[in-house]
């Protein structure tokens, strides 16, 4: 091992802050043709096609994943394949992104011609700003780094990471100026955790028809006993003659109950329900009915057809929303 411990440390502490004077330098360079760039993207009807080769290409892919993922659709153009007929996925509604820190990057040097020549906008990433890429573009967005974070100033690092960070700050802006917001973002996530948190609703995941516990207020505690085990989610409704919930019998309230009355089979269950229960709408989002529940220090909540009416059409459980990953 060439380095003892105290030089491993140093030399990542060093490489760190090199990463970090880039991003400064960067952050520093936002000008003019940073606006014009977010005009053209925010104006572009077709897709962005972003374009690069060898570590550039790498960012490229990330680049069109993000623009995807926040409202603009984006994809990745491998140069030389464009050149063998990968060209075809161009339309003349689209925009070009090249990246290529050189600035004179063989392959994109040969494709952007034929790109131009469909009359779409190009912007471009480089650290080059006299590159020939430079020298045709509409928009140039310089991401010059004052050296790599590579002890040998070869392997591209803090170039990447500011190429990278252009990228990114590219999306955010655009996201911000489209309007674009959660739950966007949701519908094009629908399978990962904020998609259910923002687009699940009561609907999607309730008990309904004979999974609600449900028993008339006249019915006697053991028989409301055995529907609140048989149903097994800890809770029974209570109505009145017209099927109206009036009221919900808990785990909680039977150990209570037990306390306070020596005779509790016998009893009906409207003299032992809890009065006024908590209700929501099957078309409320499920994190709705998880701040209720985290509201109230309750596990059930009614479904209703509406806020103002007490017809139970459905139950939630907060084992739902876990099985759903809403928690």
């Amino acid at each position: 091992m060439l380095l003892n411990n105290e030089e491993i440390i140093a030399a990542g502490r060093r490489a760190l802050q090199i990463e970090v004077e880039a991003l400064a330098r960067l952050q520093e360079g936002i000008d003019a043709s940073f606006v014009a760039a977010i005009r053209l993207l925010a104006e572009c009807r077709g897709k962005v096609v972003i374009t690069g080769v060898g570590k550039s290409g790498i960012i490229c892919r990330k680049v069109a994943a993000t623009l995807s993922s926040t409202g603009t659709p984006a994809i990745f153009l491998h140069p030389t394949e464009g050149l063998h007929g990968d060209l075809g996925i161009i339309s003349r509604q689209d925009l070009v992104i090249a990246v290529s820190y050189s600035g004179n990057t063989e392959e994109l040097i040969k494709i952007v011609p034929a790109l131009k020549r469909f009359g779409l906008p190009l912007i471009t990433l480089t650290g080059n700003r006299q590159s020939e890429l430079a020298r045709i573009s509409d928009v140039v967005l310089d991401v010059q780094v004052p050296r790599e974070a590579c002890p040998l100033g070869l392997a591209p690092t803090a170039s990447t990471t500011a190429t990278l960070a252009m990228g990114d700050a590219l999306a955010a802006v655009l996201l911000a100026a489209k309007g674009f917001n959660e739950e966007d973002f949701a519908r094009r996530h629908p399978g990962g955790t904020l998609g259910k948190r923002l687009l699940l609703r009561v609907a999607d995941i309730m008990h309904t028809g004979p999974e609600i516990p449900l028993v008339p207020g006249e019915c006697s505690m053991k028989e409301t006993i055995l529907e609140i085990s048989g149903k097994g989610l800890g809770i029974a409704g209570i109505t009145d003659d017209q099927g109206m919930l009036i009221g919900v019998i808990t785990d909680g309230d039977l150990r209570r109950a037990l306390e306070q009355h020596e005779n509790l089979l016998a009893l009906p269950a409207a003299a032992v329900m809890t009065r006024n229960p908590k209700r929501i709408t099957p078309t409320a989002l499920a994190t709705q009915a998880l701040a209720m529940m985290e509201r109230h220090a309750i596990t059930s909540v009614f479904v209703v057809p509406r806020e103002d009416d007490w017809q139970p059409v459905g139950i939630l459980h907060l084992h739902d929303l876990l099985r759903a990953g809403v928690v």
